[in-house]
């Protein structure tokens, strides 16, 4: 079964709970609304890579907003956030560890030749990450991978 058609199942359960299943029903109608806008704008259907980066997309806002949540010291808001994540997580891959994150880097730079640049690295890594790790977490580690070898 694709993400979609998960998306689909799901957001049919989430109706037929009413009361209990209004929080996931309005993320997954959000999320399902990002996919049609995106496949209308592509001018073609989306693969489940495609959804993943859309609901990495959808995690990343919440996390943004998070954190602004936190400073204006908004807890309702907060508690919100956090379950609207949780329902988002049920449909991401499992994250990568930053001990995976590293090897990934590690290996991606011994396939490279001298010198080795940023954005050599980074064409490597990012695909195997993709919604599977923060972008600026991988950043990070690659300048410090980088600096190992190139000293």
């Amino acid at each position: 079964m694709s993400l979609k058609e998960q998306l689909k199942a799901d957001m049919k359960e989430a109706m037929k709970a009413r009361e209990s299943g209004k929080l996931a029903l309005s993320v997954i109608r959000m999320v399902h609304n990002a996919i049609r806008n995106t496949e209308i704008n592509e001018k073609r259907d989306l693969d489940d890579a495609d959804v993943i980066t859309i609901l990495a997309k959808e995690m990343k806002t919440r996390q943004d907003s998070l954190v602004e949540f936190e400073k204006g010291h908004r807890q309702d808001l907060v508690d919100q956030t956090k379950a609207e994540m949780d329902v988002l997580k049920k449909y991401l891959p499992k994250p990568m560890s930053e001990e995976e994150i590293r090897k990934t880097v590690v290996d991606a730079i011994a396939t490279l030749q001298a010198p080795v640049k940023m954005g050599d690295v980074m064409k490597l890594v990012v695909p195997q990450t993709k919604g599977k790790a923060d972008g600026k977490l991988v950043s990070s580690l690659v300048r410090e991978e980088l600096a190992k070898v190139n000293g």
